[in-house]
């Protein structure tokens, strides 16, 4: 993926205020809802929740920008550190006095029968490394150790292994499945249960580190981006509806918004800006019960310019009919 910050477009020294702007305006610009005829529309939306998810998470982004993990999340990997290549050789090779670095006093050689040596190419301390890295005293034979299967300590346990997922809140919703790779390489599909919640973990058996006899699991740890017009409340959503001025007072039909497709919303006459409207049915999916509601808050909006027979009105509407909103405040 992408450098979260040229997806996102911020510069790295945007704070988080800024990070998120960007955010809601792409998503409103990229979100698939909206370009419905562009078959590369989920895949640049979901880049673009995989760029917020790191940079709109404080202890990730500073991660990021140590260089710690990648722009989808995943640890790096730095490798040795102090581990030098030899001069017209790969950047593989390694020097006596890098074994020295890691390992201090070297290895000491052990001659056949058990003398110590004070040559810091030998062997000795090498093999006390290996006894102490697979738990057995190993044979020894001059320069060379070998190992008998009961030198072996026990082998570790399978372990489980913990994979980020981040889903649309139409995929919580409606459930669906999603293509994810394991930290193994292998690409896996992940079946989305309807009415998943944010932080849920799914569990693949079988699907993480191998181990002594058995396998750990692969546990996916769903994430349900930002939606840049609902919010979440359990199993409803809320939306706040822009109307005009004269459509509050005249009444009228607005198209709103769902997770299905636009609908026409009825406004009454003399609608205040906060009223809300309950569209049954028309939330979150879930297990029982049946789907959530959506409900739409309405919020009167001027225009952006002044307009001066609007002004002149409003002056006539106050002067010969006068009214106190705030009358029960006190």
């Amino acid at each position: 993926m992408r450098d979260p910050y040229d997806v996102l477009g911020v510069p790295r020294s945007a704070d988080a205020a800024a990070i998120k702007s960007a955010f809601r305006r792409l998503a409103k610009k990229l979100h698939p809802d909206a370009n419905k005829s562009d078959p590369k529309a989920a895949q640049r939306f979901g880049e673009l929740n995989g760029a917020y998810e790191i940079l709109g998470d404080e202890a990730k982004r500073k991660a990021f920008d140590r260089g710690e993990i990648d722009a989808e999340g995943k640890p790096r990997f730095h490798g040795f550190e102090g581990f030098r290549g030899q001069p017209g050789g790969g950047g593989g090779g390694f020097r006596p006095e890098d074994f020295e670095a890691i390992f201090p006093g070297g290895f000491r050689r052990s001659a056949r029968g058990g003398g110590a040596g004070a040559s810091a190419g030998g062997m000795g301390g090498f093999e006390d490394l290996l006894k102490g890295m697979f738990g057995g005293a190993g044979r020894r034979t001059g320069f060379e150790t070998r190992f008998e299967p009961d030198d072996f300590a026990a082998a570790p346990a399978g372990r489980d292994v913990t994979v980020p997922l981040t889903i649309s809140l139409a995929e919580a919703a409606k459930g669906g499945t999603r293509r994810v790779r394991l930290p193994n390489g292998k690409d896996v599909d992940v079946k989305i249960p309807v009415g998943l919640v944010d932080g849920q973990q799914i569990r693949l058996k079988g699907q993480g580190l191998p181990g002594a006899g058995a396998v750990g699991d692969a546990l996916i740890t769903v994430t349900i981006a930002p939606h840049p017009y609902f919010t979440r409340d359990g199993a409803n959503l809320r939306i706040d509806v822009p109307v005009t001025l004269y459509e509050a007072v005249l009444g009228g039909k607005v198209r709103v918004p769902t997770l299905d497709g636009a609908v026409e919303l009825a406004i009454p006459a003399g609608t205040s800006s906060g009223r809300t409207f309950r569209l049954k049915g028309k939330g979150l999916g879930r297990k029982t019960g049946g789907p959530g509601d959506l409900f739409a808050t309405i919020r009167i909006v001027l225009p952006e310019r002044g307009d001066k027979t609007l002004e002149e009105l409003m002056r006539e509407w106050r002067d010969k009919t006068p009214y106190d909103p705030r009358k029960d405040l006190g």
